[in-house]
C-alpha cells in the first residue's frame, strides 16, 4: 500500500527529476499527454499546464495515490503499466519513477514505442541507485527470510542499455543525474527510503517486526549517511533519464 503522505514528505526532491526529464520533451501541442504512474498528482498538475490544450490522461496501480490524485483536481484512474496501451492520440507518455516497479519495462517501453504514432514522445526517469549503502542495507538486514520480497538487485538498465533499447527512434537522450539531497531530521534517509523502497518489507511484516526491523536498520543509515554538525544529511541519490521521440 503506498502512502501519498510519506511520499510527499519530500515532494521537492522528488520534483525536481520529473521537471527536468519534461523539459527535454519538445511537444509543442500534443493532444493526448499521458502521466503513467501518475502518484498523488501534484506534478500531473504542470502537465496540463505546460500543454493547455492537450487532453492528460493520468493512471496509477494504487488506489490510494489515486485517491489523493483525485483530490488534487486530477482526473486519474486505476490502471496497471503493465497492460495500458496508449491510445491512438496519445503524442506524449511520461513516466516518473514508475518503471523500476515493473521487471518486464524493457519489454513495455518497446510496445510503446512501437505502439506511439511517428513524431510522438517518450520520456521516463528511473532511481539508479540500488547499489548504494541505502539499499543494500535494507537487504542485508532484512535477510534471507525477506528475500523474496525484493525485485532483482538491480531492477533497472544501465543508461546505453536504455539507449540501445531506444536506438530506433528519431531522437533518442539519454543521461544520469546524481543528486547530492540535502536532507534534515534525526534519521531522513530511513524517512525517504519508507516512502518507497521499504513499502514490501513493511507489507510482509508484523507491526513487531517491523519495528524491530526499524531499530536495526535505522542506526546502519545513520552510519552510512552521518548528520552534519548543522543538522544536515547529504544523501546522493543517482538518477537515469530517457527521452525518445519515435
Amino acid at each position: 500500500m503506498w502512502d501519498p503522505a510519506q511520499y510527499l514528505a519530500f515532494a521537492d526532491h522528488r520534483a525536481r527529476p520529473f521537471y527536468e526529464l519534461v523539459a527535454r520533451v519538445r511537444a509543442s501541442e500534443p493532444r493526448r499527454v499521458v502521466d503513467v504512474g501518475c502518484g498523488p498528482g501534484n506534478l500531473t498538475v504542470s502537465l496540463s499546464s505546460r500543454w493547455p490544450s492537450a487532453v492528460v490522461e493520468a493512471f496509477d496501480s494504487s488506489p490510494e495515490m489515486v485517491e489523493a490524485a483525485r483530490a488534487a483536481g486530477v482526473d486519474a484512474r486505476v490502471d496497471d503499466v503493465t497492460t495500458w496501451e496508449p491510445l491512438p492520440d496519445t503524442d506524449v507518455v511520461v513516466s516518473n519513477a514508475v518503471l523500476q516497479w515493473v521487471a518486464s519495462h524493457p519489454t513495455i517501453v518497446s510496445k510503446w514505442a512501437e505502439a506511439l504514432r511517428p513524431g510522438a514522445w517518450l520520456a521516463f526517469q528511473v532511481p539508479g541507485n540500488y547499489a548504494d549503502p541505502s539499499h543494500r542495507l535494507i537487504r542485508e538486514v532484512a535477510g534471507e527470510s525477506l528475500a523474496h520480497v525484493f525485485r532483482a538487485e538491480k531492477p533497472v538498465l544501465d543508461p546505453v542499455e536504455y539507449a540501445d533499447l531506444l536506438g530506433d527512434c528519431v531522437v533518442a537522450d539519454v543521461w544520469e543525474t546524481t543528486y547530492v539531497q540535502r536532507l534534515t531530521g534525526p534519521d531522513p534517509v530511513l524517512e525517504w527510503v519508507t516512502g518507497t523502497a521499504l513499502r514490501p518489507v513493511r507489507a510482509a511484516l508484523s507491526s513487531t517486526d517491523w519495528e524491530a526491523y526499524v531499530a536495526e536498520l535505522a542506526p546502519r543509515l545513520r552510519e552510512a549517511y552521518p548528520q552534519r554538525a548543522d543538522g544536515a544529511t547529504w544523501f546522493p541519490f543517482r538518477r537515469i533519464f530517457a527521452v525518445a521521440q519515435v
